[in-house]
This record gives structure tokens, C-alpha cells and sequence, in this order.
């Protein structure tokens, strides 16, 4: 089996114990998460050989960060830069059902990933390269080192998988959508919510806008509605996929977990339906944990429930 290559941001994580904002909240879990070590995470639990790249403070929370990452059977590539903290990010639940995320990640090592640290990683080795739209989001410099990574992962003859993933926290719509055109346009599969396939597209609906993104090069477009499901366009045919039914826990980390489910079967040869079936029951176990990635399933959870078991 071919390799997944990530690479981006993977921070320490402080969890918020019980309902409250962080003005009130007496305690808290220690924890980690970042889009692409939560993929990376997803991946490697469903069998499929995964590197992450990143950048890492020489402190207790980098070490956290590559050693939670390791634990899982990622493999791990982290810089290690003296010169700037880990970042963090803080998660509490102002109101029962509602998920607050606040970022503590300017200037932190994983922000000033470079193009040079690419020369870490062997792209001829890997099947598919993941990127996302909060790495372009970081700094000039991991921006850079995100389309140098598309550009040598095209060369090498890799997949280029690109979930846009925009934080709005970290820069306006208006300055993100031309990176993400330039990065859709180089890729092969996407990965939007709705609301970012409108902010990309017009369209009436979600099949409409994954066609519509589709035009520009990507064979395979992904849409995904939450509790609606996805709706994907693959080499021109549109294919829907229903959410499975459950009560979420978290919704945060979700979407890594169904990016992680597709690019699993797609590595291996599978169709888009199946494809499509295990990114949604990926994303469904992501929701029933408060944790980033620990909900991610597990390929042997996957082979012995049926789609009505997940939210038991």
C-alpha cells in the first residue's frame, strides 16, 4: 500500500471540563489536535501508512503533540524549532451542544514551517499528499511550503488531496480564496463544507457546487452537509451519501475523520460509494468524543457495525 504525506499545524489542546466558557471553568484536559494530525490519525487507525510533517516548540507541549501522533502509528516528521512555542488552542462549551475553539498560534513553530523542511519526506514514496486550507492560513512561509509540496507531489506522480478547511478566525474570505483557487486547481480530490463550496462557487445546491468546483481540474469533489450528508462529484458522476444518525458529542474534528475515511479506500482502489459510506461513519464515530481525534474509528470498529450501531 502506497503512503498518505500531511503536513501542517498539530497543537496542544486545553479541553474545558463540563459547560461553561473559560471565564468560569475551574479545571480542564490536556490534550492535542490540528486538522492534519487528526487525519493523520483517522488514516493510520484505518490501516493506511501515514507521515505528518510539522513543526514542534522545544517544550512539554511539542512533545505531547509527537508523542500522541506516534502513539497512534503516524509516522512523524517534527522539526523541532528552539525559537518559538508550540502553539495552543483552548475548547470549552459555552452552552450545552455549542463547541468555542480559540487559537494562541502566532509566531508558533508550526506556523513557520518552511519549503526546506519538505526535504524531510520522500514524496516518491507516498500516494496521496493532504493539504489543507489552515496551513495556507499560518504565515507567508507555510503557505510557500504548501504549494511546494503540491508541486513536488505532482512531480513524484502522487494524488493531491486538498480539504479547504478556512478558519475565519485566522484570515477573511476575501484573502484566502485565491490561495485555495491556486491549491484546487493542482488537485486531484477536495474536500468543502457547503459553506465553503458558496464561498468558492455559486450553485444551487450541493451537487451543483461540487461540479462547479470540479470544472477547474479536481476529478473528485466532495460537499459535505453535516447531518445532510456529502454529495460528491467523481470523474463527472454525482453520488450522495446520507449522515448517519446519531447525537453529537463534538462536531470538531469531523470533517478530518471523513477526509481520513474517503482517502483510505481511495488509496486502496475503492469505489466512490464505498468510499463515500466509510468517510460518512468515520465522521459519525468523530462526533461521539469531546476529544479532536480520539472518536476516530478503528477499520475493525468499521468491519463489525452496521451503519444503526454507531450511535449506540
Amino acid at each position: 500500500m502506497s503512503r498518505v504525506i500531511t503536513l501542517g499545524e498539530s497543537m496542544g489542546l486545553l479541553r474545558g471540563d463540563g459547560v461553561g466558557g473559560w471565564e468560569h471553568l475551574g479545571s480542564g484536559r490536556v490534550d492535542t489536535g490540528g486538522a492534519e494530525g487528526n487525519t493523520a490519525i483517522g488514516l493510520s487507525r484505518l490501516g493506511t501508512p501515514v507521515t505528518w510533517l510539522g513543526r514542534v516548540g522545544d517544550d512539554a507541549l511539542g512533545r505531547r503533540v509527537a508523542g500522541d501522533l506516534r502513539s497512534e502509528g503516524v509516522h512523524v516528521v517534527a522539526v523541532v524549532d528552539p525559537e518559538a512555542p508550540t502553539g495552543l488552542m483552548l475548547k470549552s462549551a459555552p452552552r450545552a451542544g455549542s463547541t468555542v475553539v480559540d487559537y494562541y498560534r502566532r509566531g508558533s513553530a508550526g506556523s513557520r514551517l518552511a519549503p526546506g523542511d519538505l526535504d524531510r519526506v520522500d514524496f516518491a514514496g507516498s500516494g496521496i499528499l493532504h493539504v489543507t486550507g489552515v496551513t495556507l492560513a499560518l504565515s507567508d512561509s507555510a503557505r510557500a511550503t504548501v504549494h511546494e509540496a503540491v508541486a513536488r507531489a505532482r512531480a513524484a506522480g502522487a494524488l493531491v488531496s486538498f480539504a479547504v478547511n478556512h478558519r475565519s478566525k485566522l484570515w477573511p474570505g476575501d484573502e484566502a480564496r485565491p490561495e485555495y483557487e491556486r491549491v484546487i486547481a493542482a488537485a486531484d480530490i477536495v474536500f468543502a463544507s457547503d459553506d465553503e463550496a458558496r464561498m468558492l462557487r455559486s450553485g444551487a445546491d450541493a451537487g451543483a457546487l461540487a461540479a462547479a468546483l470540479a470544472e477547474t481540474g479536481p476529478a473528485e469533489v466532495v460537499v459535505t452537509l453535516g447531518a445532510d450528508g456529502a454529495v460528491a462529484s467523481i470523474d463527472g458522476a454525482i453520488h450522495r451519501v446520507t449522515a448517519e444518525p446519531i447525537t453529537p458529542v463534538d462536531t470538531v474534528g469531523a470533517g478530518d475523520a471523513f477526509a481520513a475515511g474517503y482517502l483510505a479506500e481511495r488509496l486502496t482502489g475503492e469505489g466512490a460509494d464505498r468510499r463515500l459510506r466509510t468517510a460518512a461513519l468515520a465522521g459519525a464515530f468523530a462526533c461521539l468524543h469531546p476529544g479532536d481525534w480520539q472518536g476516530a474509528p478503528r477499520r475493525a470498529e468499521l468491519d463489525r457495525r452496521t451503519p444503526g450501531d454507531v450511535a449506540r
